[in-house]
């Protein structure tokens, strides 16, 4: 067991690592520019440089050089790991808005850096740096209970006020962030106490773990300074789908009524979607409002009756009860186009068309996403053969009706 620990703590380490770069590539644009995320950023961005350097190749790679440079490669990588353990800090300081902590960070990692060269300095001449199953540690006790201090105490403040925030905030990218990057920071708070057992006691009896815990750390660390790309990811994947769903009805009413759009469509639905006209994150807003607007003005062409025929015809077409009511407005909506597009005048104000709830109360400012779910549904109901069946039939009744 302790072994089969030991195989997939190292098997994880190469993916840990290169899933840690990514995610520091990925945010640096966005996060280098925000003060609250530029903290978690460099705590992950130095966890992966640390990480990088304790890799077993890179490690096997530095002791088979000369001992200097062993040296150098051990001695740098802790550093980096004190320069993380202050980076947490720091992340902490700006989520609490702590100027006091802020500068407590910096000064602990100066000191804890300082420290450790000093140490190091001190030492009797050495390679690496390890706490051995037996002897000394290298390249001596203080060293090493300098180094593991920084992490725990930075560790032990970090999972408190993750724990803290994410139960607090309404966020749910920021409390998914927060857990993930606090059980991250968990876990190498265990790696670390670990090792502070190890080093005081020769206790070794978790160091089969301790690949495992760090490694797994790294992967939660990533995740969690991803969350925000995964969110945005899932909220670009979504107002596309609408979007794509929207355009037949968006298409065939501003065809009506061409003067509520506020920039000229491009010549096909894929090509709206990859090049969008306006900004993408504007992309459903725009077709929700000039879907709506439209919906508004070719109100005005309802031929009398209509609006009852269409809530009777649906009624017995055998359309879901939760569908009625979008496709009921896709049927006289369908009229309305025609009366528009034949050159026929319209009636303004005599309100033959009564709108759902959902544009009513979107129209006052309400829920643009309930909106532009219904609009969806229309949108499915706009070729759908029942709704053809209506605008062939019944509809031809209704404009035999002559308008006041």
């Amino acid at each position: 067991m302790p072994a089969d620990l030991a195989a997939l703590g190292d098997w994880l380490a190469v993916p840990s690592v290169v899933c840690l770069w990514v995610a520091v590539l990925l945010r640096a644009p966005g996060a280098l520019r925000s003060p609250q995320q530029r903290g978690l950023w460099l705590a992950v961005a130095t966890a992966a440089a640390a990480m990088t350097l304790n890799l077993p190749e890179v490690v096997a790679h530095a002791m088979s050089r000369d001992p200097g440079y062993a040296h150098t490669v051990g001695l740098v990588r802790n550093l980096i790991g004190v320069l993380s353990a202050g980076a947490v800090l720091y992340f902490v300081a700006a989520a609490t808005g702590g100027r006091t902590l802020q500068r407590a960070a910096w000064t602990g990692t100066l000191l804890w850096s300082a420290a450790l060269l000093v140490l190091d300095a001190a030492a009797p001449e050495h390679a690496s740096h390890t706490i051995p199953p037996t002897g000394d540690p290298v390249p001596s006790l203080a060293y090493w209970l300098v180094l593991i201090s920084a992490h725990l105490i930075a560790n032990t403040v970090c999972v408190s006020v993750c724990r803290r925030y994410a139960r607090r905030t309404e966020s749910r990218a920021l409390a998914a962030g927060l857990r993930l990057f606090g059980l991250g920071t968990a876990l190498a708070g265990l790696f670390w106490f670990a090792y502070l057992l190890k080093a005081l006691f020769a206790s070794t009896w978790a160091v089969p773990a301790l690949p495992l815990l760090m490694n797994l750390h790294g992967l939660l660390r990533a995740a969690a300074i991803l969350v925000p790309t995964l969110f945005t990811l899932r909220r670009t994947t979504a107002d596309v789908t609408t979007a794509w769903r929207l355009w037949p009805l968006w298409r065939d009413l501003v065809e009506a009524v061409p003067h509520v759009v506020l920039s000229p469509p491009r010549a096909g639905r894929v090509l709206e979607l990859l090049w969008p006209p306006l900004p993408r994150g504007l992309l459903v807003y725009r077709k929700v409002i000039e879907t709506r607007d439209a919906i508004l003005v070719l109100g005005e062409y309802v031929d009398r009756g209509v609006p009852e025929l269409a809530r009777s015809h649906v009624a017995g077409s055998g359309i879901p009860e939760q569908r009625r009511t979008a496709a009921a407005l896709a049927c006289v909506l369908k009229q309305a186009r025609q009366t528009k597009l034949a050159g026929l005048p319209g009636r303004p104000g005599a309100g033959s068309l009564e709108l759902p709830a959902e544009i009513r109360t979107s129209a006052e400012g309400g829920d643009l996403e309930s909106e532009a779910g219904f609009l969806v549904d229309v949108a499915h109901a706009w070729h759908a053969p029942g709704t053809a069946a209506f605008t062939a039939s019944r509809a031809a009744g209704a404009h035999d009706s002559p308008n006041p």
